[in-house]
């Protein structure tokens, strides 16, 4: 159904179409990708499911990078486990790479921290 507001957007992430996961290079199609507001590297959020056995590629975030746990279990590099309602959030330069044995969905953000001095410059005085 369309939404009556242009300015709203509305995904029900239960039904929407997934499409293999690619942001660490390669396509990883025991993983799905739902993007919402993503538009590349440091810019939107997305909704991520992992496969049961899934393993994302080491990667490095150029921005923060921050989850939530929605369903299932996400096993980072360093052993810790994370559950429904696990919130995790990685500062810019970071590296890392996670697993799930029992399949994990997560929704994930990713934005670049902005200097509030550099901000004042590009805001009309």
């Amino acid at each position: 159904m369309k939404d009556a507001r242009p300015d709203r957007k509305i995904v029900n992430i239960q039904h929407a179409d997934y499409r293999d996961y690619d942001l660490d290079g390669p396509v990883q199609p025991e993983m799905q990708l739902l993007p919402l507001s993503y538009k590349g590297p440091g810019q939107g959020c997305y909704v991520m499911r992992l496969e049961p056995g899934a393993e994302t590629l080491w990667h490095e975030h150029e921005g923060v990078e921050d989850f939530l746990i929605l369903e299932g279990e996400l096993i980072d590099d360093d052993g810790r486990t994370l559950g429904p309602g696990d919130f995790c959030s990685y500062r810019p330069g970071s590296q890392h790479n996670s697993r799930s044995e029992t399949g994990c969905l997560l929704i994930a953000f990713e934005w670049h921290e902005v200097d509030a001095e550099e901000h004042r410059k590009t805001v009309a005085p």
